[in-house]
């Protein structure tokens, strides 16, 4: 178990010290570009043990991202979906807007004392590249993002966060220009110069050590959420739900809980248009085993093994791939992965937002609409827990323009006084 600021982390030994998680992960890419991960693998693996490093990044999360972040029990949403309590762990009100700062300041920090001048990355919703480019300018590194061109123009507040902050945003014009390609160009990046700058991958996806890396930067979020319901509740929640694309935010809630038998973990996956619309990103409900930016995990894929282009109204989950640890969590039957729809999330954003007085993003969207339907199954007296990974300034534009608020309205299968509310904000539709 790795000794990092205070992290509750049992993994059963995983990943091994060739990156695998079962038959997951590992090191899938060219011969000089393994001897650069290698490097990185060993920088962390001292880094991650010295006392130094560790206190500067637990006073980091204390006096810079607001660590610990609270859960909140949401006792109106509680009521009105009429089943067991929900709960939401607060991520969004860290500094930068989301749990992406947490791996973020561990990144730079390992870059800094690697000696690096200039971290690069990818951004999808733009909250990595964000949280990066913050960290960069606290510690005085360089930053390059490279960020696909549509969701360039679709964030387009989170790119002008980035641009103040110092870094030079690159837009990716080929392909699908979403996140996959972003991705393509910073590794692409990176091999130009291993040696004076250093990728800072945005999930827990990719080549080891990045899967394991991020997990145990972002695992503060699972071992402070246990805690807090502990001591709020004297007692473990029953379910546990986080949105997966990579899976960063999930891996790090999840992490704290995976031993806890009696806790059930729900990943919430994008279902886009439907998934039979042949627009989504559910790359773990249909997915098949495959190679993706230098790692073995479930990928969305064609009958020739070429990667299939995706779609989510959330910029940060139209991934076609996801996180080794998740492919093997789902291969053991730990964590169970839902699908849910566009439609779903939106309603979810408006019913967060007026039912709490909290804007979630649309990522976090989904993991709170399945929390709602999971609720509801329970019933009363069971507890939901839901990381809520950040919030929805980027995406309020965006939603209200292309999603009116009264077109939607939750389905049927809302309890009548959640489906009463909505009516009166928004109004019956046409």
């Amino acid at each position: 178990m790795r000794n990092l600021v205070n992290l509750h982390i049992n993994t059963e030994n995983m990943p091994d010290e060739k990156g695998y998680f079962g038959k997951f992960g590992g090191v899938y890419l060219p011969e000089e570009l393994e001897k650069v991960m290698k490097e990185v693998a060993d920088a962390y693996e001292k880094f991650s043990h010295d006392p130094s490093f560790l206190e500067e990044l637990r006073e980091l999360n204390a006096t810079y991202t607001g660590r610990p972040s609270p859960i909140y029990h949401a006792k109106r949403l509680s009521l009105a979906a009429g089943g067991a309590d929900i709960y939401l762990k607060r991520e969004d009100l860290n500094h930068t807007g989301a749990h992406k700062v947490n791996h973020c300041l561990g990144e730079a920090l390992l870059a800094k004392r690697m000696g690096k001048k200039k971290v690069i990355a990818e951004t999808g919703a733009g909250q990595h590249g964000v949280a990066l480019a913050t960290a960069a300018a606290l510690l005085g590194l360089e930053c390059d993002i490279y960020m696909g061109a549509i969701d360039v123009k679709k964030e387009a507040p989170n790119v002008s966060r980035m641009k103040v902050l110092g870094a030079k945003v690159i837009p990716v014009t080929r392909g699908t220009q979403t996140l996959k390609d972003a991705v393509d160009a910073a590794f692409e990046a990176y091999l130009e110069d291993p040696i004076n700058q250093i990728y800072c991958i945005g999930t827990v996806v990719g080549p080891h050590p990045f899967p394991m890396m991020v997990r145990d930067f972002q695992s503060v979020i699972g071992t402070e959420a246990r805690e807090q319901m502990l001591d709020m509740e004297a007692q473990l929640p029953d379910a546990v739900v986080a949105c997966v694309g990579g899976g960063s935010n999930a891996m790090g809630m999840f992490s704290a809980f995976i031993d806890d038998k009696d806790v059930a973990l729900h990943g919430v996956e994008p279902a886009g248009k439907g998934l039979d619309s042949g627009l989504h990103a559910a790359t773990i409900t249909k997915g098949k085993e495959g190679i993706l930016h230098g790692t073995l995990s479930l990928v969305l894929q064609d009958d020739k093994g070429e990667t299939l282009p995706v779609y989510s109204i959330a910029s940060g989950l139209d991934y076609p791939g996801v996180g080794p640890q998740h492919s093997y969590l789902h291969s053991i039957g730990r964590v169970n992965y839902h699908p849910i729809t566009d439609r779903e999330a939106v309603e979810a954003f408006y019913v967060l937002s007026r039912m709490e007085g909290i804007i979630p993003a649309l990522e976090s969207s989904h993991a709170v609409a399945y929390g709602v339907k999971l609720a509801q199954e329970l019933g009363k007296g069971k507890k939901v827990l839901i990381c809520l990974s950040g919030r929805g300034d980027k995406d309020i534009d965006f939603v209200m323009e292309h999603y009116p608020l009264q077109e939607y309205e939750p389905e049927d299968n809302i309890q009548d006084e959640y489906k009463e509310f909505i009516k009166h904000i928004g109004g019956e539709k046409n």
